[in-house]
């Protein structure tokens, strides 16, 4: 039984998450936990001292976000119609990030699958500001999808690493999971430094070769800005899935240390997931 949990503001893009997911396990056993979060605009003092006009506010809140909850799950069942999935929802008073931990750690969560803007994101921004936080905090594996993203299985799998960290099995297996439901190829993408791997490296690969199988290809490719890379590799083999690692070793915490505002060669335009630190 695979745990998801779909955070959701009931945008367009967080319901075309939900559905890419429902779409990727159509053939696990799953539990969906749809999570809203709520929060007044201004609520630390009155709300906290009780305020009547507060509280009032917050009990509006949390039936808005429970009926819309409750809607969305009716037309998931109605569309899915899969015996294997069940829907639960989970509405609450928290910042997202504060819920998405709680959720976690209670629900014993093996993946966070959410969209990458809400219904107020604007275009330049590539990654919202949520996903971003959830990316780098989260303690499972988060999957990302892009916004009017049309389904395509996860065939093509790339997977960019450096080789700097170790590939336990079980660290790996969100990644064996989908490859194996698909029968995915992963196309593993080392971007060259301009000299020959070292021990620890070689070391690492020969792990990762082993974790992979049959079904991992490796892939050397000229010294370059990791986006700029992902990028080139994506018009000579295209991809429909993209893994990373998440690891403060790795070039991914480079990419999340610098704006993504600046980010305008990097189009998050394929389902996007990272694993937690290995």
């Amino acid at each position: 039984m695979v745990r998801i949990l779909l955070p959701t503001d009931f945008s367009d893009n967080s319901f075309q998450a939900i559905q890419y997911a429902t779409k990727v396990y159509n053939k696990t056993e799953c539990i969906f936990y749809l999570l809203h979060t709520y929060t007044p605009a201004v609520y630390q003092s009155d709300y906290l001292m009780g305020s009547p006009e507060q509280i009032e506010l917050g009990d509006i809140l949390q039936k808005s976000s429970t009926n819309q909850l409750e809607k969305l799950k009716s037309k998931l069942e109605d569309s899915n119609g899969n015996p294997k999935h069940k829907f639960i929802i989970h509405s609450a008073f928290n910042t997202l990030l504060g819920e998405i931990s709680y959720m976690v750690d209670e629900e014993k969560i093996d993946l966070i699958v959410m969209g990458t803007k809400g219904a107020t994101g604007a275009q330049e921004i590539l990654l919202g500001t949520n996903a971003v936080h959830v990316l780098k905090r989260a303690k499972c594996p988060v999957l990302v999808v892009p916004p009017n993203y049309e389904y395509e299985a996860p065939k093509e799998i790339l997977f960019p690493t450096d080789y700097e960290i170790t590939y336990e099995k079980e660290k790996m297996s969100p990644l064996l999971s989908i490859a194996n439901l698909h029968n995915s190829r992963i196309n593993v993408m080392h971007v060259r430094a301009g000299y020959e791997l070292n021990p620890t490296q070689e070391k690492n690969k020969a792990q990762l070769g082993q974790v992979l199988e049959e079904k991992g290809q490796f892939h050397d490719v000229p010294d370059n800005e990791i986006i700029t890379a992902i990028n080139e590799f994506q018009v000579t083999s295209k991809s429909n899935f993209l893994v990373m690692v998440q690891n403060k070793h790795t070039f991914i915490e480079r990419l999340f240390m610098q704006p993504v505002i600046k980010k305008i060669g990097f189009h998050v335009t394929i389902p996007f997931m990272v694993l937690p630190q290995l």
